[in-house]
């Protein structure tokens, strides 16, 4: 690499640390940051479609982890080795149906659960409505406030693409 490579990257990843700490700061949550309450209406998407609504009432939208590289420490830098040997931080994120980020925790070890994260949010600020939920993958807790596929479950891979149809992930309310 060229020193010229390399000073673009190292400005690049200043950049981006300034932009994270912005976005991360308590100004811009507060003032950005709208976690869906009781009264937040079903997204149209779900509440107009017939092979939808029943089955997600009260859903939120979906929530998920996802590793971002990071660069830590020497003295805890084997806390952030996650599962695929690699170097990261867990993130956690929540989406509503239209796309937009109503929550996100990041700065977790990359070895640390999904569920584990989940669980450390709930504790400190995700609010979860009583009766509304997120859609979740395999990786979170079973409980009132996830909506998770059941552990190897196909959930009828074969039947939504000889239909056709675009492959949606159906899963069993508990």
């Amino acid at each position: 690499m060229t020193s010229q490579t390399i000073a673009y990257f190292c400005l690049f990843i200043r950049c981006f640390n300034q932009i994270l700490n912005a976005v991360t700061s308590p100004a811009f949550y507060v003032t950005y940051v709208k976690l869906p309450t009781q009264s937040t209406p079903l997204e149209s998407y779900i509440a107009d479609n017939p092979k939808f609504y029943p089955l997600f009432k009260g859903a939120l939208g979906a929530l998920d982890g996802t590793h971002i590289s990071a660069h830590p420490p020497s003295s805890i830098h084997a806390r952030y080795h996650n599962h695929k040997s690699g170097v990261s931080q867990n993130v956690l994120a929540a989406t509503t149906f239209n796309m937009h980020f109503c929550y996100i925790l990041s700065g977790w070890e990359g070895s640390a659960s999904d569920g584990g994260v989940f669980h450390d949010a709930c504790l400190h600020d995700l609010v979860i409505p009583a009766g509304k939920y997120y859609l979740a993958d395999a990786g979170y807790p079973i409980c009132d406030a996830l909506l998770v596929p059941f552990r190897g479950v196909r959930y009828h891979l074969q039947e939504w693409e000889s239909s056709g149809l675009q492959y949606v992930l159906i899963m069993a309310s508990l």
